[in-house]
C-alpha cells in the first residue's frame, strides 16, 4: 500500500478515516425534489384552481411546505452517509434517526459493481454496489464521482481476491 496515497488506510485501532459523500448527490436529490414537487404543485393547485376558483389554488401551498421540509431532510440524510476503508473490511455508515453501520469484510465480497442510471449520469455520479454471500450484508455507496467509484471497485475487488484466497 502506498503511504503517500490520499486513500491509504492504516488500522491503528483508532477511529477510522471516514469519507463523506460528495455534494453532487445532494444537488441531484434536491433537484429531483424540486422537479417532482413542481409537478405536484401544478397538478394540485394550478390546474384545479383554474377550474374551481382561487380557494382551490391554496392547495398549492401544501407541496411547497413539503418541499421545504424535504429540502432539510435530504440534507440531513446526505450528511449521515460516509464510508471508511480499513485494513480488513469496509465500513458504511448512514441514517439520521436510526443509525446503521455495515461492516463488509473484504474476504466475503463476491461481486463489486459500479452502476449509474440516466439521472446519476446527468449529474456525473455513480454508485458502488457490494454483494456478499449473505444478502443481508450487501451494501451500496451512492453518489460517488465515476472515477472514485471505479477506484473503489478496483481496490475492493483486489482486496477481496487477496483475502478470499486464504479461505
Amino acid at each position: 500500500m502506498e503511504t503517500g496515497s490520499p486513500h491509504a488506510v492504516e488500522n491503528t485501532g483508532a477511529e477510522p478515516a471516514w469519507t463523506a459523500l460528495p455534494p453532487g448527490l445532494l444537488r441531484m436529490r434536491r433537484m429531483l425534489l424540486v422537479w417532482w414537487l413542481g409537478l405536484l404543485t401544478l397538478a394540485a393547485g394550478l390546474l384545479p384552481g383554474l377550474l374551481a376558483g382561487p380557494a382551490w389554488a391554496a392547495l398549492a401551498l401544501l407541496p411547497l411546505a413539503a418541499g421545504a421540509w424535504g429540502w432539510v431532510l435530504i440534507g440531513r440524510n446526505w450528511r449521515s452517509w460516509r464510508y471508511a476503508e480499513r485494513a480488513d473490511d469496509l465500513l458504511i455508515s448512514r441514517g439520521v434517526l436510526w443509525r446503521e453501520e455495515t461492516v463488509v469484510p473484504y474476504g466475503r465480497m463476491q461481486l463489486v459493481e459500479v452502476t449509474s442510471g440516466p439521472v446519476e449520469r446527468r449529474f456525473g455520479l455513480a454508485s458502488v454496489q457490494l454483494h456478499t454471500a449473505a444478502a443481508a450484508t450487501d451494501a451500496a455507496i451512492p453518489g460517488l464521482p465515476p472515477a472514485e467509484a471505479e477506484r473503489l471497485r478496483d481496490r475492493l475487488s483486489e482486496l477481496g481476491e487477496a483475502r478470499s484466497a486464504g479461505l
